[in-house]
Formats: C-alpha cells, structure tokens, sequence
C-alpha cells in the first residue's frame, strides 16, 4: 500500500499533532514500507505453528474480590482541598 503525502497529513490531523512539511515524504515513505512488511506477514505460513505460552492463557491472578464497608466522606474526603457536603470541589475547566 503506497502512503501519499495527503494520507501522512490527514492522520497527522487525526492524531492532533503538527508535522514539519520537510518531513512529509519520508513520513510517507516510512509507514509505506511498515505497511509492506505487515503484508509479507499475512503470507508467512503459521499452519504447523503451535499456541504460544503467554498472559492470554494464564489462569486469572488477581485476588479474590472481599466487599468492605466504605470508610465514608468524612474519611475519603478527610485530605480534599475543598469540598461541598459529600463531593470534591474542583476548579472549572469548561467555560
């Protein structure tokens, strides 16, 4: 799959980052041989290849879920900076 210049800005704009215009095309040449390699792999034969051993089939490990009683606000919210009844006080960020 051939990257254009065009594709390199449009996921550039996608990601939200700024792409220096000198860099463009060798942005673009770059993902293009990255994109030729992942279609080599989807030729490489796998048939004889066997489930590799990894964390996808391990058992789980995490610890066993125990339901407390929740300390309460007077405690959660004991090191809030500012609080209003049982809810942090936060500065606004949306205008």
């Amino acid at each position: 799959m051939k990257i254009t210049q065009k594709d390199v800005e449009y996921i550039a704009h996608l990601a939200r980052l700024e792409v220096d215009e000198t860099l463009v095309d060798k942005f673009a040449e770059q993902i293009s041989n990255i994109l030729q390699y992942i279609d080599k792999l989807k030729d490489a034969d796998v048939s004889g290849a066997g489930l590799m051993a990894g964390a996808a089939l391990q058992n789980n490990v995490f610890r066993e879920d125990i339901v407390k009683k929740s300390p309460g606000p007077d405690v959660t919210l004991s090191n809030a900076p500012e609080r209003h009844e049982d809810f942090y006080t936060v500065p606004r960020v949306v205008g």
